[in-house]
């Protein structure tokens, strides 16, 4: 059988992302003694709901960690690049709020386990950041800008990092959007199928000629609001930023469109509105070139049509959270519908007159 280039790239862009696997859960009891073993810490251990690591709360007498060990599936060079990304931002950076890396009692920062198959896992412990995520909070424009320049500081600390693995492939790289419009064939939706056709229409008018220019560096990735920790008595407002799971070289200007695209729900009236006060603020941080600055909001709406595709795309392989998943991705078309109702000149002139004009 024949299998288009585009099916076979998207099927290795999700392999490469750990979406294409099933998970595996690690024993408890195993973690248990490689804490004690290798860095004389132990406590209760409380299992955490993620996507791809197994992830626990590690809770001693003395300090709370967060404890992460890698799917069997992602290769050990490219946890080591998140790794790497975090360390570098504790040196160059000491001043932003990123989850620090625990070191074992040898100085390594990571711990490789081997499965009973012979595959290799990589435990890792992080001090835990306590607080409730973004997401969990109803943040004004004041630190909607002030999440959005926290962004801008790490993107500016990050831009001279290199790595073996920062080249990874990633389904979530806008970079390849255009060509996972096979993605379509698995939303049965017709209205939700026209979306995605005139955002991949948008995507590749706009952004695809300028892919060559855009600026690029090491990016978080993943700078959703479940990933931004807040403490809303404090003037600071984030106090801390995790997650660096997605971390990849790409276009700058996409880091803050994955913010965008999850801003885009949260006043159903004016879609657009959040979305200007967290790029007011990032750009207190990180200008955005005057020529880019169009092309943010296409990529938001890439980036969202993305989640609701990947979503659909998942809904029909894994049948016991079909409900579950569907229903996300139903939130997700109305995010997209609701933001594309408003003329793209608007909302590029909201954020030239909310943010750019002061840049």
């Amino acid at each position: 059988m024949n299998t288009s280039p585009a099916i076979s790239l998207a099927q290795r862009l999700f392999e490469e992302s750990g979406l294409a696997s099933s998970h595996e859960p690690v024993d408890v009891m195993l973690v248990s003694a490689l804490l004690e073993r290798h860095y004389h810490v132990g406590g209760r251990l409380g299992r955490l709901a993620t996507e791809k690591d197994d992830t626990f709360r590690l809770r001693t007498d003395s300090n709370d960690y967060l404890v992460k060990v890698s799917s069997p599936d992602e290769a050990e060079v490219v946890v080591a690049l998140q790794t790497a990304v975090m360390r570098f931002l504790q040196g160059v950076a000491p001043e932003l709020p990123v989850q620090r890396v625990k070191l074992t009692i040898g100085g390594d920062d990571r711990v490789v386990v081997k499965s009973n198959d012979g595959r290799t896992r990589v435990l890792r412990v992080f001090d835990f950041v306590e607080g409730p995520v973004l997401a969990r909070t109803n943040p004004d424009a004041e630190q909607l800008a002030k999440v959005g320049e926290m962004l801008g500081r790490v993107d500016v600390a990050l831009k001279a990092f290199e790595h073996p693995a920062d080249r990874r492939g990633l389904v979530w790289d806008l970079r390849h959007f255009h060509q996972l419009t096979g993605l379509v064939d698995h939303t049965s939706n017709t209205e939700h199928r026209q979306l995605a056709q005139e955002v991949f229409r948008l995507f590749g008018g706009a952004i695809v000629p300028r892919l060559s220019d855009l600026e690029t560096q090491v990016i978080h990735g993943d700078y959703s609001p479940y990933n931004v920790v807040v403490d809303p008595q404090s003037d600071e407002f984030v106090t801390g930023v995790i997650d660096f799971g997605d971390t990849m070289r790409s276009a700058v200007i996409f880091d803050p469109a994955v913010s965008l695209a999850n801003l885009l729900g949260r006043a159903p009236d004016h879609p657009w509105l959040d979305a200007c006060a967290f790029v007011a603020g990032y750009e207190r941080a990180r200008p955005i070139r005057d020529w880019e600055l169009p092309l943010l909001p296409i990529a938001a709406l890439a980036r969202l049509t993305l989640r609701a595709l990947i979503t659909n795309w998942r809904a029909e392989r894994v049948a016991e959270r079909r409900d579950y998943l569907l229903s996300h991705a139903k939130d997700d078309w109305i995010n997209v519908e609701r933001a594309m109702a408003v003329p793209l000149d608007d909302v590029i002139a909201q954020l030239r007159k909310g943010c750019h004009g002061h840049g």
